[in-house]
């Protein structure tokens, strides 16, 4: 969907038509007003980085809210969980971004994410503080290594990642399934050789979401320098979002290994 909006971003300015000169003299004739009012909508203006920040913003403040009722109602998580997982496959395949389901994913997942900082927090004393500390760690180096690094990635790049985190995402989700079904940690809870999956597995997550972030910051930049339009902030800034919070978790849950 951000990939169309760019191309037809790139392409707006070769397909305006050319006007006569009997056009263009009834055009400088009109008041002032009627001029006004042939200009482009305010709806229709161009994404800009200030667009994405302010959307990022809001967003994490409705998500920090909903964390406030769930690490004070830990039980909500779960169902939490559930009602995100399919408004953020609702929002990710959707051709136009949707204000108000990206908005409900936002609250949805901070309730999950108070819920379960919530359980490990009773598990293991500063684990929170120590996961939000390494991924706004995480998020700083890799914003750091975009802007004056100039780490970019490739199409062939794009594709692997692509193809990396979609598989993730559906080991996820099975992982979840068959941990429910039999009361365990799922695959994570099985140990090779006497090293747990867990730490492999999260260590390799982590990687990933971390690099995820780099996708997210070329998909920001390409945005503004194609000049899509502005409602596309909204879903830069959910994507930007869910990146943080898989981040998140990730961090969460390999320090809980260690700590172990």
């Amino acid at each position: 969907m951000m990939n169309r909006a760019i191309n037809q971003g790139a392409q707006a300015g070769r397909n305006q038509p050319v006007m006569s000169d009997q056009e263009l003299n009834n055009l400088f004739n009109q008041p002032a007003a009627e001029n006004r009012n042939a200009g482009p909508q305010v709806a229709d203006r161009a994404m800009t980085y200030d667009d994405v920040m302010m959307k990022t913003g809001v967003l994490f403040t409705i998500l920090l809210a909903g964390a406030v009722l769930g690490w004070f109602v830990p039980m909500l998580a779960f169902p939490a969980m559930l009602v995100g997982l399919v408004l953020g496959l609702v929002n990710a395949f959707k051709k136009e971004p949707s204000k108000a389901l990206i908005i409900g994913y936002a609250a949805f997942e901070g309730v999950f994410l108070g819920g379960i900082s919530s359980i490990f927090e009773s598990m293991y004393s500063g684990i929170v503080v120590q996961a939000v500390l390494a991924t706004l760690s995480v998020f700083g180096v890799m914003l750091a290594l975009f802007k004056f690094k100039g780490v970019r990635f490739g199409s062939k790049m794009m594709k692997f990642m692509m193809i990396a985190v979609g598989g993730y995402a559906i080991f996820s989700i099975v992982n979840l399934v068959f941990g429910l079904a039999f009361g365990t940690g799922g695959v994570r809870s099985m140990e090779i050789f006497g090293i747990p999956l867990g730490i492999v597995i999260g260590i390799a997550a982590t990687v990933l979401a971390a690099m995820t972030l780099i996708m997210d910051f070329q998909m920001i930049e390409e945005g503004v320098k194609h000049k899509i339009p502005e409602k596309y902030s909204w879903m830069c800034a959910f994507s930007l979002m869910v990146t943080l919070i898989w981040l998140y978790v990730e961090i969460l849950r390999l320090i809980s290994y260690f700590r172990d």
